[in-house]
């Protein structure tokens, strides 16, 4: 399903995401080389590996509020079930490319150029909904009329690309429907996927609240059965009329589990799939490495503190041999270390055994449960910004948001969150396309990578320069605000120093001082989430504010729990400096333009943002953005997208950080499921192993 084709903002517990509408410039790499992305972890395995019965518990992160996948609150629940029961006419392979799905499509191609684009679809004949009858023509047709954004009776979440579309009618042949446009679509294969019933999309009343409690017409591998508890368990069963590969499991149960609740409901066997936050994924890894109970026994016989000290023993011979032998001979001390290293293994070994066999009965039951489970590990289809508020304040000027930028040492923000996983731990250097995607290049050259002295000149060429703090400032000092208060449990500031004598927070490294313009720092609000799962995030907070600590930017952190983080914060502007992710997309063209669009004034004076909450963005911009959606030729298109990225990158309004981790809990014996990556599931190949 198109990201374009969303538009709820969703906060989720493993750090904020806000999802896309459901849904040559400067490169420093100058190819179309990336980072080694992380591909998708599913256990892969052939459908004759795969049993062929069972049920398997999903867990979403909330109850769908609908089944329509185009109303505004629609989310990731309605996309997830929607794909194993509706038609995807084009899925996504692991590099995020359109595939055409043969279940329902023969061929899909763009027959005429001119005068108008038209795109012939030969359907598949036997592709037929549960009351039996035909997908067609008429189906189409009710689609578009729907979601073209001329009837206001359609509670929709968004027009894009069927605002386009001129006309649509049943082609020469028998199974085809022809796709006129009025405007060039370069995303065209981004339209009708999933496709609803015209039983849906001919009326409005059933379009906006039909489809609340279910879906009584589809044509996927599998069918909605019922609904629970006010859809918090959602039953999906075989579909009797499917003809394509019959589904391997018998049903699949979606369950609304709230990520905080998701380890209890591992360790209960409520659950067979789940993503987890980093801490639950910790967990169930340690449980893993833990020695089973025989190997418990066997290595806890002892204290296991006897061992540690043979280690620390073996340590300790280690460097006084080190003592004797001469300083010259750095290979000998290699070896020596490595001994060392083998020791604090194997004590940790013990440690872990000993700690099992000691432990009182409920947590050796809970380890032995989480044994159960493994960790899917890949980089999701979403990425983590820093995004700078550029209508105010200091960031209004762009010098100063290129400040903040090359004072960020962005790989080793990547690292932090992404190396202790084992996940590839480079920067992101797209906006617009994701490690691994075609077509993806790292332009972050159009604004420059970390460099203290560059952003420094900056800020004294916008004004601010060192200088010395105010008697006020120095009595009040960094625990409180400019009116003398305490900042709080929720808020701190991050002072770059005290006259010239600050010390970076736990580096012990010298800060520099404060930068100032007539007399007044430069201090920005800086705008964290927190609550379940935003640790990670809480973190990378921590060390951009030291890192803007070396260039004498003063940060205070103002830490913001619940829904209230977008409401309060991001969407209604009040912020300098934020930290929240968004989903990456298969169509940059086309789900890019609004997040990066110039806000545009409205005749109330207000601005016009769409999506683009940083408030930045250029004329030039969007007229690359406009030229790669209506460019049929895809490398055209493609260096349309990049040139357009170059330019997000020079403007400064959103640093990309990192591909953000998907930790997915998966019971063993589940196959073809996992942590997909930009891959779509292909629901009737999941199953349990053999």
């Amino acid at each position: 399903m198109s990201i374009a084709k969303r538009r709820r903002v969703a906060l989720l517990a493993t750090g904020v995401l806000l999802p896309l509408p459901w849904v040559s410039g400067c490169s420093s790499s100058g190819d179309d080389s990336s980072p080694a992305a992380a591909r998708r972890d599913v256990a892969a395995a052939a459908r004759d590996r795969v049993a062929g019965t069972g049920t398997l518990r999903w867990a979403l992160d909330a109850a769908p509020g609908t089944f329509n996948a185009f109303q505004t609150n629609a989310d990731s629940g309605t996309q997830r079930i929607a794909g194993a029961v509706l038609p995807s006419l084009f899925t996504l392979d692991g590099r995020g490319r359109p595939q055409r799905d043969p279940d329902y499509l023969e061929a899909a191609d763009v027959v005429d150029r001119e005068p108008r684009q038209v795109v012939r679809y030969k359907l598949n004949p036997k592709a037929v909904w549960t009351d039996g009858r035909p997908i067609g023509a008429e189906d189409f047709t009710a689609q578009w009329k729907a979601l073209r954004g001329t009837d206001g009776a359609y509670w929709t979440a968004r027009n894009a690309g069927y605002d386009r579309i001129a006309k649509v009618e049943p082609g020469d042949g028998a199974h085809e429907v022809e796709v006129t446009f009025a405007k060039p679509y370069a995303d065209w294969r981004s339209l009708f996927t999933p496709l609803y019933p015209k039983s849906v999309m001919g009326d409005a009343a059933a379009f906006n609240d039909g489809r609340r409690r279910g879906l009584a017409v589809s044509a996927g591998p599998f069918m909605m059965r019922r609904t629970t508890g006010g859809t918090k368990s959602v039953t999906l069963v075989r579909n009797p009329r499917w003809w394509g590969d019959r589904a391997r499991l018998d049903k699949l149960v979606f369950k609304a589990v709230p990520v905080k609740r998701r380890a209890a409901a591992l360790l209960a066997g409520k659950l067979d799939l789940a993503e987890v936050d980093r801490a639950t994924a910790e967990r169930i890894e340690a449980a893993g490495q833990a020695p089973g109970k025989k190997g418990a026994k066997k290595q806890a016989a002892a204290d296991p503190s006897a061992r540690h000290g043979a280690a620390g023993d073996r340590a300790g011979q280690d460097r006084a041999g080190q003592d004797r032998v001469d300083q010259d001979r750095a290979g000998q001390d290699r070896v020596d270390q490595e001994e060392v290293a083998r020791g604090g293994r194997d004590a940790a070994d013990a440690m872990r055994a000993w700690a099992e066999a000691n432990a009182p009965e409920k947590e050796r039951a809970k380890t032995a449960a989480l044994r159960r489970f493994t960790v899917r590990k890949a980089l999701e289809p979403a990425y983590t910004q820093l995004a700078l508020n550029g209508t105010k304040g200091p960031l209004a000027d762009e010098r100063v948001r290129r400040a903040v930028a090359r004072a960020i040492d962005r790989k080793a923000l990547a690292e932090l969150v992404l190396k202790p996983l084992g996940l590839p731990a480079k920067p992101l250097g797209n906006h617009l396309l994701m490690a691994g995607q075609q077509g993806y290049k790292d332009h972050s050259g159009a604004i420059g990578g970390k460099d203290t002295h560059a952003a420094q000149a900056l800020l004294a060429d916008a004004g601010w320069r060192p200088g010395p703090a105010s008697d006020r400032e120095k009595a009040l000092g960094a625990g409180t605000d400019d009116e003398g208060r305490d900042g709080g449990r929720d808020t701190g500031r991050r002072d770059a120093g005290q006259g010239d004598a600050g010390r970076s927070e736990r580096s012990g490294r010298a800060a520099a001082a404060v930068v100032r313009k007539h007399g007044r720092p430069l201090e920005l609000r800086f705008v964290v989430p927190s609550g379940s799962g935003t640790a990670p995030l809480g973190k990378v907070g921590d060390r951009i504010a030291r890192m803007l600590e070396a260039v004498g930017v003063r940060t205070k952190v103002v830490r913001v729990s619940g829904s209230g983080y977008f409401k309060d914060h991001i969407a209604s502007g009040n912020y300098d400096l934020a930290l929240y992710s968004w989903p990456a997309s298969a169509y940059p063209a086309t789900d890019g333009r609004p997040i990066y669009a110039k806000p545009q004034p409205a005749a109330d004076g207000s601005l016009v943002v769409e999506q683009n909450y940083t408030r930045v963005g250029t004329d030039q911009i969007d007229h690359l953005f406009d030229q790669a959606i209506a460019e049929l030729d895809a490398g055209s298109s493609r260096a349309l997208v990049g040139r357009a990225d170059a330019r997000i990158w020079a403007a400064a309004g959103s640093i990309p950080l990192y591909q953000r981790p998907q930790l997915v809990a998966a019971r063993k014996t589940v196959v073809n499921a996992g942590a997909f990556g930009f891959a779509t599931p292909r629901y009737q190949d999941i199953g349990f192993r053999k």
